[in-house]
């Protein structure tokens, strides 16, 4: 997160809405003490000052910490304050309380000493452990899923982002459910010893946990009839494009990598940039064209993040398929991270699962105007097929741009035209989609072009082809 501040240039236009993504921002002085609520309830508590944990029981210490920071950017971004964190070695998880009741209790006192209401755990926790955390600690308790998610439902804006959200949510919750008190043995329906109610209207009738989850697995089930819904104007939008065979070139990479700056510099599309994890929910397609005039599509994703939630791939398949669909991907690293061959690994890991690792790629070495040069050395070795750019100075840019014009899929066929001066329409078209006009003159039966188009657009061309 560097400074903490978000720098903007004159390419990313008015960021106008950066105020409502800020008015978001939660509000400080709400209790989330565990109260006779139901889980739905609970869910929707706000977090405020929070204390992370996290087991170094894998892989390095340094390993172990980069992902306890990067839990705290999360936190952050989330809108909460961190107040402290702790890293316990062990051999292997406590199966009832994660960290066993020792190390717990000892949490609880951290908790108590820093004055927090919510601990975030750095994994996926079981639903027994989180109880069981939650007995010990006294306070919330979510784990990091849970918190990513909450992220994802402040930041979604389009109407089909919202629905994937959502519908991650509720796969997450289904299982989780629980209540304090009484609230989950309360009934309702229930008609006993009512009198006139007639023979097969008794019975206890649903307990409140019941009806939680027959409510969310509804809708559960309209949000997926509303996604399928969907889908077909986001299928006609990509159809329109591979008929007039504009070439789609994708940017992903790493939460927080730079790809809305980058995005930004190569077509002045204004959109949203924060220094913040999971800016970018909602996916922007814009036109972009290569120095030598070959127009491509250019499509911002959500960012991914090491052990993005099962729910969330699932969920925002649809939009992650605008990857799969790509002819280039511009895979943004952040090369002043502590670990950016490990984004690396864990971008090509989700790439993987939405069938994409197979499409050209090309390795954008963002913020190299503060990264270590040895570092982008070390990278570079690695990959060979790399730019090293800055989106904040500019640097590069350019050097990119022609890196993309030779990777994406150029006009092939090549055709010596004669169209006539009555019939400007063709001419405009080859100046607007996928062609490489080589020469372009005009003679006096009309306008002689000699130039390189795609298969799809050759036939329709047939007729004008030069008698000379």
């Amino acid at each position: 997160m560097q400074d903490g501040a978000t720098r903007h240039t004159t390419y990313d236009g008015d960021q106008q809405d950066l105020a409502d993504r800020h008015a978001l921002r939660r509000v400080t002085g709400l209790s989330t003490e565990l109260e006779d609520v139901t889980e739905v309830e609970y869910r929707q508590l706000r977090l405020e000052k929070v204390v992370l944990a996290g087991i170094w029981y894998e892989g390095t210490l340094i390993e172990a910490e980069n992902s306890l920071q990067e839990l705290a950017a999360l936190a952050e971004t989330a809108g909460s304050q961190v107040l402290d964190g702790a890293l316990q070695r062990r051999a292997k998880p406590d199966p009832g309380t994660y960290f066993g009741s020792g190390k717990a209790q000892e949490l609880r006192d951290m908790v108590v000493a820093t004055g927090a209401d919510t601990v975030i755990v750095d994994t996926e926790l079981a639903p027994s452990q989180r109880r069981g955390l939650e007995d010990i600690v006294k306070v919330k308790v979510i784990d990091r899923t849970a918190l990513i998610l909450d992220i994802f439902a402040q930041h979604a804006k389009s109407r089909e982002g919202k629905a994937q959200v959502e519908l991650a949510q509720l796969e997450y919750l289904l299982p989780r459910l629980r209540g304090w008190g009484e609230s989950m043995s309360r009934q309702a329906g229930g008609q006993v010893g009512s009198a006139g109610a007639g023979m097969g209207s008794r019975g206890p009738g649903e307990t409140k946990i019941e009806l939680d989850r027959r409510k969310i697995r509804n809708r559960m089930a309209k949000l997926r009839r509303d996604i399928i819904g969907m889908k077909p104007a986001r299928e006609a939008k990509r159809a329109n494009r591979r008929r007039n065979s504009v070439p789609a070139v994708s940017i992903a990479g790493y939460t927080n990598a730079g790809k809305s700056s980058l995005l930004n510099r190569l077509t002045d599309a204004g959109v949203l940039v924060e220094n913040a994890l999971f800016a970018t929910l909602d996916p922007t397609v814009r036109h972009a064209v290569t120095p030598d005039g070959i127009g491509y599509t250019l499509a911002d994703t959500v960012g991914f993040v090491r052990a993005l939630p099962t729910q969330l791939v699932e969920a925002f398949r649809s939009t992650l398929e605008e990857i799969g669909e790509s002819d280039v991907i511009l895979h943004v690293v952040d090369a002043s991270h502590p670990d950016p061959e490990g984004q690396i690994a864990a971008v090509r890991e989700v790439l993987t699962e939405v069938e994409a690792s197979k499409i050209p790629e090309i390795i954008v070495l963002n913020k190299a105007d503060i990264a270590d040069p040895l570092v982008i050395e070390r990278i570079q070795r690695r990959e060979p097929h790399t730019a090293v750019v800055s989106s904040r100075t500019g640097a590069g840019i350019d050097e990119l741009k022609s890196l993309v014009a030779e990777t994406i899929p150029r006009p092939n066929i090549l055709l010596d035209l004669l169209v006539p001066y009555d019939r400007g329409d063709v001419v405009s078209r080859l100046h607007s989609q996928d062609a490489e006009i080589l020469s372009l003159e005009h003679e006096a039966e009309g306008t002689h072009v000699v130039v390189k188009v795609r298969e799809e657009l050759a036939a329709g061309l047939a007729e004008y082809s030069s008698r000379d």
